[in-house]
């Protein structure tokens, strides 16, 4: 989108400000979405198991279904509460790397490429670290 200035030659309405404005607001809607749908998946799987015993003499992890991101979506698809709320915590891990991404955009936006290359080399970074982890 573009403007006219006191000269009449079209100007980038692209500035720092918006870009921070933007990007506050994609972290706070990305936080508040993974937020819902964790509370979501509570509510389901209390309805469901809310009752039950627990034996807190032995510790069980997530089931293998639940250990990849497509046996998560997989999950959410057949309305599994557990599935839902490790969908919820992927949408809370993935609002800081949708961040970084859309901070490169904005700088490639607005010409700033030392910061595209440097906001480049983050995302690397994190996703290497994703990566090598899982």
């Amino acid at each position: 989108m573009a403007v006219q200035n006191e000269t009449g030659a079209a100007t980038s309405t692209w500035t720092d400000q918006r870009l921070e404005l933007i990007i506050g607001n994609l972290l706070r809607i990305g936080v508040a979405v993974a937020a819902l749908v964790v509370l979501a998946g509570g509510i389901l799987y209390l309805f469901k198991y809310g009752g039950d015993h627990v034996n807190y003499g032995s510790f069980r992890g997530e089931p293998g279904a639940l250990r990849s991101i497509a046996g998560i979506v997989h999950g959410v698809g057949a309305g599994n509460s557990r599935a839902i709320m490790q969908f919820g915590l992927l949408l809370l891990i993935a609002t800081p790397i949708a961040r970084v991404v859309f901070s490169a955009f904005g700088f490639w936006r607005e010409r700033d490429y030392p910061y595209v290359f440097i906001t480049l080399i983050v995302l690397v970074v994190l996703l290497y670290s994703m990566l090598k982890s899982g």
